[in-house]
């Protein structure tokens, strides 16, 4: 009797406008709510902004415009993926704010076809591959790649990301208004 081992993994699927896109889990470390998020001046135009998550600083990136796609309001339905990549050997803590959740699939990599090549105006190299289910078609993301280093460095740049001030700088208290008049 021959026995055959089954390659698969579980992907998250979220919906951005009508399309599809699934992520593995094993970058996901949990799935939130959107509360308030605070602006940050000069910030990259797919940056939202940041949130409180239990105390630590989270970066939240509108998915839908780093994907070129318009912006809309929130619904009921909009949430933060809360992801965890690895960028040049660093684990970085990020959101990313989609329309809506599917459903978490379990997805053998036989059923995992390569991404078509459509030219030189779409990244493709974004995807991993595409999954045909029912009558629609998941785009399976490489997080890693969406995600870029050059583009996560702009974040820290920004001041969002966990790694607080950068190397060899230190964050020095700002006088206040009376300070300095008192030295006046």
């Amino acid at each position: 009797m021959e026995s055959s081992v089954i390659n698969s993994q579980s992907y998250l699927t979220f919906k951005l406008d009508n399309e599809i896109f699934g992520s593995t889990v094993n970058r996901i470390l949990e799935i939130i709510e959107v509360p308030k998020i605070t602006k940050v001046p000069k910030a990259p135009v797919y940056m939202r902004g940041v949130i409180n998550l239990r105390g630590r600083v989270l970066p939240v990136i509108d998915t839908r415009i780093k994907f070129g796609m318009p912006p809309i309001k929130d619904t009921v339905d909009t949430c933060i993926v809360v992801l965890n990549i690895e960028v040049d050997g660093q684990e970085i803590t990020l959101g990313a704010l989609v329309d809506a959740i599917q459903a978490v699939l379990e997805i053998e990599e036989r059923e995992i076809q390569d991404p078509p090549a459509f030219g030189s105006g779409y990244r493709s190299d974004l995807l991993t591959g595409m999954v045909k289910k029912q009558d629609d078609f998941i785009l399976v993301l490489d997080m890693e790649k969406v995600f870029s280093s050059q583009e996560i460095i702009t974040l820290k740049e920004s001041g969002t990301s966990e790694a607080g001030p950068k190397e060899g700088t230190k964050r020095t208290p700002s006088k206040n208004k009376n300070q300095q008049d008192s030295k006046n």
